[in-house]
């Protein structure tokens, strides 16, 4: 298939070789069930677990005994936040997150909204930064957990972890971070962290797996489990673990550290190169913020075209996105955007470009031409 030159690495990754190779042999040679503890077969694929979990934790600088392995970051989340909701069960609750979050997180809450608990929605500015003060004045004597992204899917914009790390163990409240965009694409503490949602096919691993970090040693409560039946992962997961999964997770983990800072460089170069182009097309404009960001993405909106034919005309020769992969068959502008202050035309306009291992010098100057010529064609039209 003739597929278009792929700038949409912050919707999903392909599988590095080493990570397919990695997962072959659990598919037939080693089948077993790793909570089968009286024969080889389960022997195997339990140690094969547990390595890749180790793999996992130095990814984030976490203990091995301290991930709990999950369908996915949406899953991850899920047990994170409804988790917490159950833990505290019988008292009154409240809980701080923002506007400009996955919808992994933002539905969760609207669920825990409905089961009687308070939220509050911080308002960003128009880079999409969170006023570290209004977080402060927005922490009440019920509030059980702060919850905000490393990074955002649509932008790159980086949240300050470190300082919001050191507000919430001032308070004795639980952080809880979506790291999905930034584990493996920039480095990630622990530190200050209670709970840390990641995800395998953001960094060329498999889909199907992610985990949720559950820091341990420390007096708030832990997550309780939200689907019971064998008490897998420490009674927090119960089900069968996808052994080839997860050891495609562990791998990819590998990989990454020994990649992401040779790769965050020669990714950010690229990306500045396209940037720098793009922005020269009149009535351009740059959602997000130049700072504090990832190195591999950008957010630009394109004034004077309609979006949803711009999107089409753009995806016939570089696949592209209007936002997160997991509201892209929505017609409506994309929240994160108007939490920043964009008007729904020009967030429709708006096209995330995020690149990865496979980009090249040539896909992007392909991509700034192709690009030029689409937009001056719709303003002409």
């Amino acid at each position: 298939m003739n597929y278009p030159i792929y700038l949409d690495y912050n919707a999903t990754t392909p599988c590095a070789p080493e990570v397919v190779e990695a997962m072959l042999p659990y598919f037939q040679d080693h089948f077993g069930n790793a909570a089968s503890k009286s024969h080889p077969y389960g022997w195997i694929a339990e140690n094969a677990v547990e390595e890749a979990r180790e793999k996992v934790a130095n990814l984030i600088g976490a203990r091995a005994k301290e991930i709990i392995f999950t369908s996915g970051a949406t899953e991850a989340i899920n047990l994170g936040i409804k988790g917490v909701f159950e833990a505290y069960f019988g008292e009154k609750q409240h809980y701080i997150t923002a506007q400009t979050e996955h919808k992994a997180v933002l539905d969760t809450f609207a669920e825990i909204e409905k089961r009687g608990g308070e939220v509050t929605y911080l308002a960003v500015d128009s880079k999409g930064n969170v006023n570290l003060e209004e977080l402060e004045k927005s922490i009440l004597t019920h509030t059980k957990m702060i919850c905000l992204m490393w990074a955002n899917n649509e932008t790159g914009i980086i949240h300050p972890i470190d300082k919001i790390a050191h507000l919430a163990a001032s308070k004795e409240i639980i952080l809880m971070s979506d790291a999905v965009q930034a584990a493996g694409k920039i480095p990630v503490f622990t530190k200050g962290i209670h709970l840390m949602a990641i995800s395998a096919h953001k960094f060329y691993g498999p889909k199907g797996v992610g985990a949720l970090y559950v820091r341990h040693n420390h007096e708030l409560p832990k997550p309780l489990a939200q689907i019971h039946g064998g008490g897998h992962e420490k009674g927090m997961r119960s089900g069968t673990l996808n052994v080839p999964g997860i050891v495609g997770f562990g791998k990819a983990a590998e990989l990454r550290r020994k990649e992401i800072e040779a790769e965050g460089n020669r990714l950010k170069s690229l990306r500045n190169k396209l940037e720098k182009s793009l922005l020269e097309i009149p009535n351009t404009y740059l959602n997000g913020s130049q700072e504090n960001r990832l190195p591999h993405v950008t957010n630009i909106a394109f004034g004077g075209v309609e979006g949803e034919e711009l999107l089409k005309r753009l995806n016939q020769k570089i696949a592209v996105s209007s936002g997160s992969a997991c509201t892209s068959i929505s017609p409506k502008p994309s929240h994160v955007l108007a939490s920043m202050g964009l008007d729904s035309d020009l967030g429709r306009a708006s096209i995330r470009f995020s690149l990865g291992k496979s980009s090249t010098e040539s896909d992007v100057k392909s991509a700034i031409e192709w690009v030029k010529k689409v937009v001056l064609d719709l303003r002409k039209a």
